[in-house]
């Protein structure tokens, strides 16, 4: 649940500040009657993601157990993909997030009445989809001791809490109760979401594994189930948070080592970069 709390954190934080950059714009500058363009924009994001997300959850469940192996390992690889993008992006692009987004407002405003709810559905269904599509590959790499999927409410009621958590800190960033260092929060929930990521993209392998698209299912590079049993606490925090599985095959490995080290290595390497400017916390226009 904590890692599925620190997605939801994260990207709900980040459409957050965008609504809240938006918002605190078009009331700096007296166009509050363009303010239900806005909530239109955010209404449609959050609709067409929640119902990517119940495409992706209910959608292969008629295919068989190969094809759903074949389309979970190919999506995970994909989400992955995704939210390795999404680090990089946030932690070079925060700065002059609130510029540029003034001038979308700006283009929009003068343009026909629709410009600015798909300015609003752009900014925010972006970060909408990438969440729906992590979430979900991240229950995917929810498996029993036998290898099947196990159901659970579990990461939804995570992300649940993180986007709630961000919409408190977003509205109260607006209203300049609170200043945190966006820098340093992106920087650390950056690094864990690599670990995260590092732990799906296994499962991936491991899906296209059981699907026979990639060799070396029966071929461990180690099983630890005996000192760290799948159903003990620590088992399940280790499973819950990174995607741990005791019995890990080679090539599960090989792609958690490819991914972590050099994607870690460079995400900190431009982290430790001095920035020209320090990271606004408060909306601009404010």
């Amino acid at each position: 649940m904590l890692a599925n709390f620190l997605i939801g954190l994260r990207e709900g934080l980040e459409a957050a500040l965008v609504v809240s950059i938006l918002v605190a714009y078009l009331v700096k500058t007296d166009r509050r009657q363009l303010l239900p363009r806005i909530w239109a924009g955010v209404a449609l994001a959050v609709g067409v993601s929640l119902a990517f997300g119940a495409a992706l959850t209910f959608g292969p469940r008629g295919l068989t157990f190969e094809a759903q192996e074949a389309i979970g390992g190919a999506l995970s690889i994909v989400a992955v993909g995704f939210v390795t993008w999404m680090i990089f992006w946030m932690s070079t692009a925060a700065r002059g997030l609130g510029s540029e987004l003034r001038g979308r407002v700006d283009d929009a405003a003068q343009g026909h009445g629709w410009s600015l709810v798909l300015v609003a559905m752009l900014a925010v269904g972006r970060e909408g989809l990438e969440t729906a599509l992590f979430l979900w590959a991240a229950t995917q790499a929810t498996r029993d001791a036998a290898g099947a999927v196990t159901p659970t409410w579990e990461p939804l009621v995570g992300a649940a809490l993180g986007i709630a958590v961000a919409i408190v800190l977003g509205y109260l960033i607006y209203r300049g109760a609170v200043r945190i260092n966006l820098s340093k929060f992106f920087t650390w929930t950056g690094a864990f979401l690599i670990l995260i990521a590092g732990g799906v993209l296994a499962y991936g392998v491991h899906d296209l594994q059981e699907a026979g698209i990639l060799p070396g299912l029966h071929n461990l590079a180690f099983d630890v189930s005996a000192t760290i049993p799948p159903s003990s606490w620590y088992g399940t925090l280790l499973k819950g948070v990174f995607n741990f599985s005791p019995a890990t095959t080679k090539l599960e490995l090989v792609a958690w080592l490819l991914y972590v080290i050099p994607v870690g290595t460079i995400f900190f390497l431009r982290a430790r970069r001095p920035a020209a400017t320090a990271p606004s916390t408060t909306p601009a226009g404010r």
